[in-house]
């Protein structure tokens, strides 16, 4: 299927989606409080199917659902991403063990789940980590000191440090945290582990952040895990990471296409009402053709986030290179069409509770998340060099 070309059932189901968003998920949305998980609107998430497809769809369907809830909802599309994120790591390299415990319960949204990668000191170099997960005792040819509460497993860790902007932290029910398991390896040396959020020494706090979306710290005192909480490899973690990111970075342009297209056709119906100098303000060719520019500027980021999407789920060489372009060319593209909505609507746009004013708060985060907009032109210039020849 050419990368531009939807069937008609998938163009369907986005007007559902739409729809369902609006009727059904918006209303739970708003009787949530920002900045906390929103269990009702996660179960309710679960009810309609969409947690379960999480793990069923390929990258195109997971665009696809982004984009139609973020046109109507980003607080039910920034929790079906989040669901996505933090358990996709279980889904694709998890045990059977882990996989029966945990992703049943994420699909029907009675569990939450987090991604935790970011930390104080590495956000946008996520190599540089500097969880420690240190050998415990107990699993050495010497005896512990004192007796050790730990999973069973022969490989046994400690798991000290912090991570920090980690969303739906700390109120998520499981995280998948990556450690570095061999100090000095840089990316080599990081395991993913999954790990519950009742384990002892694990705490966290809340943030106060510019979006309303639940983002945390957590705090790792000495917290136990095993070879039995080993997401992948040991020391092969940082694959996990790349992988996650590789098939989440094109729907995080996706959301951000969804919120272009909702500002855009926000700013289509007022400067077609809205009275000024004596005609309608569409009248006015500078407002046209601002107009035109960010209905251009939205299609050509949807195609590019399509055509990522469809590189992933035809196994393309040219993945990473596409889903850097997909992120950043959306979340650039959503930024200059909401910004470019509130200018043209006015003071009204600035009120708390107007679409524009809940969207320019929304639209900020994508450009740093899940790699800022100047990683991702890192992460092209490296592939183009890397493989000229894939196009």
């Amino acid at each position: 299927m050419p990368a531009f070309s939807l069937e008609p059932s998938q163009t369907a189901r986005c007007a559902q989606l739409r729809a369902l968003a609006a009727e059904r998920l918006r209303p739970l949305a708003e009787k949530g409080e920002p900045g906390h998980v929103n269990r009702p609107l996660i179960a309710e998430l679960g009810r309609l199917g969409l947690l379960e497809r999480l793990f069923t769809s390929g990258a195109l369907d997971l665009c696809l659902m982004r984009e139609s809830l973020a046109y109507a909802c980003t607080e039910a599309e920034t929790a079906l991403a989040l669901q996505g994120l933090g358990a996709h790591p279980v889904h694709a390299h998890g045990t059977p063990a882990q996989r029966d415990r945990w992703l049943p319960a994420v699909s029907e949204g009675s569990a939450v789940a987090a991604f935790a990668l970011s930390e104080p000191g590495a956000g946008s170099d996520a190599a540089a980590l500097g969880l420690r997960a240190e050998r415990d005792p107990g699993s050495s040819a010497d005896p512990p000191a004192q007796p050790v509460a730990v999973p069973d497993g022969a490989s046994r860790w400690r798991l000290t440090g912090e991570k920090c902007w980690i969303s739906n932290a700390p109120e998520a029910d499981f995280y998948t945290v990556f450690a570095r398991t061999t100090p000095g390896a840089g990316a080599r040396g990081v395991t993913a582990f999954l790990v519950p959020a009742d384990r002892p020494g694990l705490t966290g706090g809340a943030l106060d952040m510019l979006s309303p979306h639940p983002i945390g710290t957590l705090a790792f005192d000495a917290v136990p895990v095993s070879a039995d909480d080993v997401l992948g490899e040991v020391d092969r973690g940082f694959r996990v990471a790349m992988g996650t990111l590789n098939l989440f970075r094109p729907s995080v342009g996706a959301f951000a296409v969804g919120m272009a297209q909702a500002a855009l056709d926000a700013t289509l119906a007022h400067t077609a009402q809205r009275d000024a100098f004596g005609g309608k303000l569409r009248d006015l060719q500078s407002v046209a053709h601002t107009v035109a520019e960010m209905a251009l500027r939205t299609d050509a980021a949807r195609l590019m986030v399509y055509a990522a999407a469809t590189a992933y789920d035809e196994d393309a060489p040219d993945v990473p290179k596409r889903a850097a372009m997909a992120k950043l060319l959306a979340t650039e593209t959503a930024q200059y069409v909401v910004d470019t909505a509130v200018q043209l609507h006015g003071a009204r746009a600035l009120q708390r509770g107007h679409l524009l004013e809940h969207l320019y708060r929304e639209v900020r985060a994508p450009r740093i998340y899940e790699g800022a907009s100047e990683v991702q032109r890192g992460i092209i210039a490296k592939e183009l060099y890397a493989n000229p020849a894939v196009r």
